[in-house]
């Protein structure tokens, strides 16, 4: 970390250096599930075989939540660590995560092995349903499997990036989802597999990512994992997880907004009339709403992305005392973000239809037009978005492991989720009521903003 002058170079430069491949990282992470959804919809189980994966994704994200608690936190401990000079503390924090990602990826196999079709009712899944529910099942059933690769490739990720190999950390990343895209239509349209194939794919480039990132530990080169590091410390796995929280937070917010979602689709999907006068129905909405929540998992990827590559460089300079540093960091990650946000915004109000129509050909009037309202209005505060997952993001870089866990749970949990429960009983309509994001976009946003001023008041 020294040879990099965290505590010296250009933030500018430093930032860039960190967040261009984490950025790619994180992108080709989210690409794992929209890859599958793309092919899915363009097979023959079509928009089933999407409303299906919608079913399944929020189990997928409760995984990559769980990485991120014990992953992200490990890694903002071993930053804060390394800025202090503690090697000791620092060793424990790698070596105690990857301990703790090894169990909690056992742990989440059995549940979801165990508990299939109680996950699968939780998140929208109607027997009823007879296709999509079918395609819902087997895709599960193959994602469990994979579940323990996936989880300690992800959850290494961030320590990776914090040894000083973002390059690495990318590539690691990146030969897992190349791997997806290539096998994707492999095992859909060749081998005839349907969803079961988008799954096989799927699994085998997780296992490719976790071979990656184990085989990256031998050669670390600011940590070692020995039987010393991996000894659970509890003080340690303490601290770890505190600073992980928001990560874990800010994932199972998805969770919540998508089985939220879900279920209310289901409860109003038939009543609600579209202009032709025939019902939106359960399947299309839940696959438009899947989708959309993929293309808003991509912008929030570079966000987390660009984001999570200032953490090095905050968290050291935290560590050292250099609050000027923290400041010029956060302004230029805020700065960046921002643009995205407008880009994003830009491509959701005025080429709603070019985006859909990636996910499959052959869609129904219903189908297209419930698309539009989703990504103009479901996504219409992204540029608040964007701002307020970076806030948290920074929050947590700056070691306030509480602020960032609040502005986390605000945005999708405390705010959103009472909003669409509420418009959508009052309304009875699953367009109304997807307004309920763009008023907790408002409603975090001030809340975000407030949190970092009194944190940075704090350090002064």
């Amino acid at each position: 970390m020294e040879k990099m002058d965290l505590g010296k170079e250009k933030v500018s430069k430093l930032i860039k250096k960190f967040a261009i491949p984490c950025v790619i990282s994180m992108i080709v992470a989210a690409l794992y599930n929209i890859v599958d959804q793309i092919f899915i919809g363009w097979s023959e189980a079509g928009a089933f075989g999407n409303a299906a994966t919608n079913i399944v994704y929020p189990f997928t994200v409760i995984a990559l939540a769980f990485a991120l608690l014990v992953g992200d936190g490990a890694a903002a401990l071993f930053n804060l660590a390394k800025g202090a000079k503690d090697e000791e503390k620092a060793n424990k924090a790698i070596g105690n995560g990857l301990i703790l990602l090894i169990f909690i990826s056992i742990v989440l196999t059995i549940l979801g092995l165990v508990f299939s079709r109680q996950i699968l009712s939780i998140f929208g899944g109607n027997p009823n349903e007879v296709e999509c529910y079918q395609y819902a099942k087997d895709y599960l059933r193959i994602i469990c499997y994979g579940l323990p690769f996936y989880i300690i490739g992800q959850g290494l990720n961030a320590s990776i990036r914090s040894d000083g190999s973002p390059k690495y950390a990318m590539f690691a990343t990146v030969i897992g989802a190349i791997s997806n895209i290539i096998l994707d239509p492999i095992f859909i349209f060749v081998f005839k597999m349907s969803v079961k194939g988008a799954a096989i794919a799927t699994v085998i480039g997780q296992v490719l990512t976790f071979i990656a990132s184990i085989l990256y530990l031998r050669k670390a080169k600011s940590f070692k994992i020995n039987k010393e590091s991996i000894k659970l410390d509890k003080e340690i796995s303490k601290q770890s997880l505190s600073l992980g929280l928001a990560s874990l937070i800010t994932q199972l917010a998805i969770v919540v907004i998508i089985a939220v979602a879900n279920n209310l689709v289901g409860k109003y999907g038939y009543t609600t009339l579209a202009s032709s006068g025939v019902a939106y129905g359960v399947v299309t909405p839940l696959a438009v709403i899947g989708i959309c929540m993929k293309v808003f998992g991509i912008v929030v990827s570079i966000v987390i992305g660009v984001s999570l590559g200032g953490m090095p460089i905050i968290g050291y300079n935290m560590g050292a005392g250099n609050i000027d540093r923290v400041k010029d960091a956060i302004k230029y990650i805020l700065i960046t973000n921002l643009i995205i946000g407008c880009i994003a915004f830009v491509l959701f109000e005025f080429f709603p239809t070019l985006i859909i129509n990636i996910f499959g050909s052959g869609n129904s009037f219903e189908y297209l037009e419930y698309a539009k309202y989703c990504l103009r209005i479901f996504l219409g505060g992204i540029i608040l978005t964007c701002l307020v997952k970076s806030l948290s993001i920074l929050l947590q870089s700056m070691g306030s492991s509480f602020k960032s866990t609040l502005l986390a749970l605000a945005r999708d949990v405390l705010f959103f989720v009472p909003a669409i429960i509420i418009i959508a009983s009052l309304s009875q309509s699953v367009v109304v009521m997807l307004w309920s994001a763009v008023i907790a976009d408002v409603l975090s946003f001030i809340l975000g903003i407030f949190l970092l001023k009194s944190e940075l008041k704090k350090q002064s």
